[in-house]
């Protein structure tokens, strides 16, 4: 865990208005500076910047924080990767055991192979006239291949010996993939006579490099190995160029192949991104999902993409959320999304992604299969093969209407199927309904769900993006976002809560992290898988029921406001009037949805 006193220091030695105006054009105004908000679509600045206080805030969606929460919200990096970058610029080291000098120099020594092959490759394509007519073929511009960094590997062995020179036998070389060494010792260049793809990790570094053969050559397309520097199946090609894109449309789109995103954004789709030659990982999603709560997934219509959909439909269920939204978009068998977008348009490809089919619909339809729902053996196999799926399904609500669609298929109530599935009903809180002898219970929803954050850390990964909202200037607020922060880069742990209430210099969330400290142990029973899985839907049930209770609350106070002006005698715009009169059901509409849950 990086110390919070270092922290501290990097961020006293970050200018904010420096930092953001690399990303945002900023004026000035008065003693800030503004501009139109990166994190929302508007047209008069109400993103604002304070130099005296290092902070930035928009009026108009509520985004704000510090230096560090500005490059993890627009960059979509962790908190250990904000913090490593600003350290960087401010010449500071972290200090950290995981990560030795050695290590550090390595990798320093692999990006700077990757970035002179990048410039390399770009240079070459200048003089390499069957590269820029290939690219010409396929719809490219220059701007295009510009923007994405686009370059060329010559059909020469050692090629790249011209741009490094003696450094050519550097062992980073052979370390970042760029040079293969036969048994003999001689080494020659990976990539030849290939239109070239620099791959980028989202803080904008070259980690990797995807090549398209020219002519009839095999493979067709070739990727940079696994190295320290670049996992294919935690990096998706494109995800650096396509961040401003995606939090504008709001939705992501993933394809199988660089070219597809890069012609996407040449006929003004820039909202995409490609998985680098293997299947969705689970890394691939949550990746996705920091930067949109909407993940499209576009392959083609063939028996390869319906396997790699099937890929990526298990990989998501553990990773969905009642407010996530999972889609397959399958083209048709003679498109891919390159060629569709050519022949149909832009406006034809938007509303294929906005009609993409639901999860719940292509799950539905994996399982039906074949199968003849006539016959009682068939629906019986269909249930059977539901098992593998339907349980893994961490969004509550979307799984409980997906059992519901299931035993229609199946001509059963949807308590038989979820029988048939091993999933129970979680118990109603009983926990917090049963005082603890010794102490009292938690006051309120917000201490509640403290509590239970710091005893299930894995349910901060399910927490709503509008909490802060919810909570409001709260100790809870702050020390939820402390354990985010500490969960975010893997270190939250037994010893978590009380480095904290080390270094924590506020009152308030002392007392707090005092409370959760002197909490006494519960004695739990061995673990069994059965009832690690039913552990772990009560926990989200009872997460669930902790944020309808804020929702209720809010509700509460603002009903209450309006009531309030009318008995003052205050005339209510037409607007308010119709809200008044709506927060009753959506209050009622909540409480139903806790007692379903």
């Amino acid at each position: 865990m990086i110390p919070e006193s270092f922290i501290q220091d990097v961020l006293a030695r970050t200018d904010i208005v420096g930092l953001i105006e690399r990303y945002v054009p900023l004026k000035k105004g008065g003693a800030n500076y503004m501009a139109c908000c990166p994190f929302h679509n508007e047209k008069s600045p109400s993103f604002s910047v304070s130099p005296t206080k290092q902070f930035y805030h928009c009026f108009g969606c509520g985004a704000h924080g510090t230096a560090v929460g500005f490059l993890m919200e627009y960059c979509g990096i962790s908190f250990r990767d904000a913090i490593k970058d600003l350290a960087q610029q401010c010449g500071l080291q972290v200090p950290e055991e995981d990560a030795p000098q050695q290590d550090r120099a390595q990798l320093s020594s692999l990006l700077e192979a990757t970035t002179r092959a990048a410039r390399y490759f770009r240079e070459q394509l200048r003089h390499a006239p069957q590269a820029i007519e290939y690219l010409k073929q396929r719809g490219l511009t220059g701007e295009i291949a510009k923007t994405f960094g686009i370059g060329y590997a010559p059909d020469d062995w050692n090629g790249l010996r011209a741009a490094f020179g003696s450094d050519y036998d550097s062992p980073a070389l052979l370390e970042a993939g760029l040079v293969i060494q036969n048994d003999a010792g001689r080494r020659y260049d990976r990539f030849r006579d290939r239109v070239m793809f620099p791959i980028l990790d989202q803080r904008g570094n070259i980690i990797g490099f995807g090549g398209r053969v020219l002519g009839q050559g095999e493979p067709k397309y070739l990727n940079s190995p696994e190295t320290p520097l670049f996992e294919k199946g935690r990096e998706l090609y494109g995800l650096f160029q396509a961040r401003q894109a995606i939090r504008e449309s709001g939705v992501v789109v993933v394809t199988e192949g660089y070219m597809d995103v890069v012609a996407l954004a040449q006929y003004g789709f820039g909202a995409a991104v490609a998985t680098l030659g293997t299947a969705t990982t689970a890394t691939h999603i949550q990746k996705l999902f920091r930067q949109s709560e909407k993940v499209v997934f576009c392959f083609d219509g063939d028996k390869a993409g319906r396997k790699a959909a099937r890929r990526a439909l298990e990989n998501s269920l553990d990773q969905l959320a009642d407010d996530r939204e999972v889609r397959f978009l399958f083209l048709p068998t003679e498109h891919d999304p390159d060629s569709f977008i050519r022949a149909e348009g832009l406006e034809a490809f938007h509303r294929a992604v906005h009609d993409a089919m639901p999860l719940s619909e292509f799950l539905l339809r994996e399982l039906r299969g074949d199968l003849n729902l006539e016959i009682p053996e068939e629906r019986a196999k269909l249930v059977h093969e539901a098992k593998a799926l339907i349980p893994k399904i961490s969004a509550p609500i979307l799984q409980l209407q997906t059992i519901r669609l299931l035993a229609d298929d199946a001509g059963m109530s949807s308590e038989e199927v979820s029988h048939a599935l091993g999933i129970k009903p979680p118990p109603r809180n009983k926990a917090a309904a049963r005082p603890r002898a010794g102490r009292s219970a938690p006051i309120g929803p917000q201490r509640q769900l403290l509590r239970l954050l710091s005893q299930t850390p894995e349910l901060l990964d399910r927490l709503p993006g509008d909490l802060p909202e919810l909570l409001g200037d709260s100790a809870e607020c702050a020390l939820i976002q402390l354990f985010r922060d500490a969960h975010d880069h893997d270190h939250f742990g037994p010893t978590t809560i009380a480095a904290l209430f080390q270094s924590s210099q506020n009152d308030a969330q002392r007392a707090l992290l005092r409370e959760l400290l002197n909490a006494p142990e519960e004695d739990t029973p061995p673990a069994r898988e059965d009832a690690t899985h039913n552990s772990s839907k009560a926990a989200q049930s009872e997460l669930d029921g902790h944020i309808a209770n804020l929702r209720i609350a809010m509700i509460d106070h603002e009903f209450n406001s309006l009531r309030q002006r009318l008995a003052e005698g205050e005339t209510l715009e037409t607007a308010e009037m119709r809200r008044y009169a709506e927060l009753p059901t959506l209050k009622q509409q909540l409480r139903s949805g806790q007692k379903t849950s």
